[in-house]
């Protein structure tokens, strides 16, 4: 403890409240909640040997702490959780990518509604449906509700005729009058009525719909009210019946060594109508309850659908707080129950199972990546007899057309993955006008390391290229003084491996990690120089043409090239577009216009 913290200690109020805790830099790195904060605060700094290991590490990282007093343990609660999600800090129990869930929204106050897929919620009075952990199948459900209840999906309503959704029947064309507001008013309540999940109520008010407009001959509207419940009727035959009645979120929570997965199953109106699995992060030490307790309270603190019970695997100190808290939320009662017999018991295992079998199958995933990664670069080191891991590798490649727009591209692996930061691209200068592949690899080998310090170069350099390509690459390096750091040539048809002072090639065995590890990074580095040599070629392209235009010179060509960047788009410029360039005047801009207008008669 420093003297600010003991200072601070002596000052804590008797209050309920939040304590939010500092580094040495500042930074957030905890923030919990207290009926007491004097009695929480201080446990912290007392004696250490009743503390788990990660809290003694974070304890030693406490710089700074301060606290900020509530009404009530409830208001505590609901500030300790934006304060999480806000800063994320290092220490607290957090939903994985919980910022980046997405959810529905129905833009209820426009006049004509739309269903959008949004990352934020704000309180800006649409109906907000998720969050969805499968992007998937946030897709697959926008696509049915647009099939089935075909809402406008433009921004723009002031046009002057239908757009092709409409003839498409995906739209009623709201933005010119093809349907009123009281009939788009009914699809929408329809739509929130669906993603509810309360499809029983859905399916009666779209049958008494259907028989309305038959009844007054709008035989169109009632076809497609028929569609609509067809596809609702579709839904419900796939939802598996579980507890017969009532609104419940069922949770189950499996733990392993990588940290802790929660399962949500949605049961509403007594059918199952979606899951979703969450990862959180800083759990192996904590205890299930306490796992569990981050989890709801930053769940449901961004969560917009709330069921009228929650089901939970086992109890929680904070069950009566969490229930007030929600039924403060929902503005109604809210139940947390933990079942221990019967249909909703069995409900919790099977959330359950399907966590555990998220985490293993996480976990296979896991060791497929590793093997594909870190796994494939130690395999490489072993074939290639390198002293040290290669973990970082730098991989050049040449690219032109018989020796016209040189370029070279560096691409960088480390851990087995690219490292796109890192990566360079080189025009080269020495060999314009003639293919000479070693020339232009000792060029770009001595513009990348002739100045670098040994304790920067990679641990292994790759040239795509045979043995040429590696001696060119090697005499630069070496002469720069780099002795020790390993190169390697890369034969493009067998991927044969060329090392330094060796006759032979190293032949990696077909189907071994080192090899597709190898053949990955060759691939990238032919993709980077390839997509750079056509860029340069295209602006090539577009100089040779527009040199034949009187009035302009390099200057005004580069000017054309930065505005418009392709030449399809100076084509089909106007004259007013091109004299609005900086650099252009009306008379070259109609010089500019007449050449293509000609080229495009001529060719007609």
């Amino acid at each position: 403890m420093n003297e600010l913290i003991e200072q601070k200690l002596q000052q804590l109020p008797q209050s309920p409240g939040v304590y939010i805790m500092k580094d040495a830099n500042k930074r957030i790195i905890y923030v919990g909640k207290a009926i007491v904060l004097k009695n929480r605060v201080r446990q912290y700094f007392q004696s250490n040997k009743n503390h788990s290991a990660k809290v003694i590490s974070m304890v030693n990282r406490i710089a700074d702490f301060e606290t900020i007093m509530t009404g009530s343990e409830i208001e505590a609660l609901i500030l300790e959780c934006n304060l999480i999600k806000k800063h994320h800090p290092r220490y607290n129990i957090s939903l994985r990518d919980d910022k980046t869930y997405p959810y529905l929204k129905v833009t209820l106050l426009e006049d004509f509604p739309r269903v959008i897929v949004t990352r934020h919620i704000k309180k800006d009075g649409s109906r907000y449906f998720g969050p969805y952990t499968n992007v998937g199948a946030v897709k697959e459900s926008l696509k049915l509700l647009r099939k089935s209840f075909p809402l406008r999906t433009c921004k723009n309503m002031n046009v002057d005729r239908p757009c092709l959704e409409y003839h498409i029947k995906r739209c009623f064309a709201p933005c010119v009058g093809k349907i009123g507001k009281k009939a788009y008013a009914e699809m929408v309540n329809s739509v929130v009525l669906f993603l509810d999940g309360k499809n029983d109520i859905l399916e009666k008010s779209l049958q008494q719909q259907m028989e309305k407009a038959a009844a007054n001959l709008q035989f169109e509207m009632a076809a497609s009210l028929r569609d609509q419940l067809a596809s609702v009727r579709k839904t419900i035959e796939k939802q598996k019946i579980m507890t017969g009645e009532g609104d419940q979120d069922a949770i189950g929570m499996a733990r392993s060594g990588r940290g802790a997965c929660i399962q949500v199953f949605y049961i509403r109106n007594g059918k199952m109508t979606g899951r979703s699995h969450f990862i959180l992060k800083n759990s192996e030490e904590e205890t299930d309850e306490d796992v569990l307790t981050a989890f709801l309270q930053q769940y449901y603190n961004q969560t917009s659908s709330l069921p009228r019970e929650v089901l939970l695997p086992c109890g929680i100190k904070e069950q009566s707080l969490l229930e007030s808290w929600l039924t403060k939320e929902y503005g109604s009662k809210v139940e947390v129950n933990i079942p221990q017999r019967g249909v909703k018991k069995d409900i919790i295992k099977m959330a359950e199972e399907n966590a555990e079998k998220y985490l293993k199958d996480e976990e296979e995933r896991i060791l497929r990546e590793d093997a594909k990664t870190m796994g494939a670069v130690k395999e490489l080191g072993k074939y290639l007899r390198l002293v040290h891991l290669p973990k970082r590798m730098e991989c050049f490649d040449i690219s032109h057309i018989q020796g016209s727009e040189t370029v070279a591209s560096m691409v960088v692996f480390e851990n087995g993955e690219a490292k796109k930061s890192d990566y360079r691209r080189f025009k080269i200068k020495s060999t314009e006008g003639k293919p000479d592949d070693f020339m232009s690899m000792r060029e770009v080998t001595k513009r990348r390391y002739e100045k670098l310090d040994e304790g920067e170069m990679p641990d292994l350099i790759i040239i795509d290229g045979g043995k040429g390509q590696l001696s060119s690459a090697l005499e630069i390096i070496r002469g720069a003084g780099h002795l020790t750091v390993p190169v390697v040539g890369l034969a493009k048809q067998f991927e044969y491996i060329f090392t330094e002072g060796e006759s032979d090639p190293v032949i990696l065995p077909r189907r071994s990690d080192a090899l597709y590890l190898v053949q990955r990074i060759r691939d990238e580095a032919h993709r980077f120089a390839i997509t750079y040599h056509r860029k340069l070629r295209g602006k090539r392209n577009m100089v040779s043409i527009l040199d034949h235009i009187d009035g302009i010179g390099p200057k005004r060509r580069k000017l054309l090239w930065d505005h418009f960047g392709r030449l399809d788009k100076i084509k089909s410029a106007s004259v007013e577009e091109m004299a609005a360039v900086r650099g252009m005047t009306k008379p070259t801009a109609q010089a500019v216009y007449n050449f293509f207008a000609a080229q495009e008669s001529f060719v007609h």
